[in-house]
């Protein structure tokens, strides 16, 4: 990966991080739905971003 690539990787990180700090401090309780909706968002985000400049890096 290029340089790049990699300051966009690390600013989407640290965009999806900070989001979910936001979420941990903001929620009244952590429970199934808080921990399902930050494993489903980083599914959502990191996935394609894997598949993307990863998998296909032939």
């Amino acid at each position: 990966m290029t340089t790049g690539r990699w300051i966009r990787f690390a600013c989407i990180l640290g965009l999806w991080l900070f989001l979910v700090y936001l979420l941990l401090t903001r929620a009244a309780r952590i429970d199934f739905m808080v921990i399902f909706t930050i494993v489903a968002s980083g599914i959502i985000v990191f996935v394609p971003l894997y598949k993307k400049y990863i998998k296909n890096k032939k």
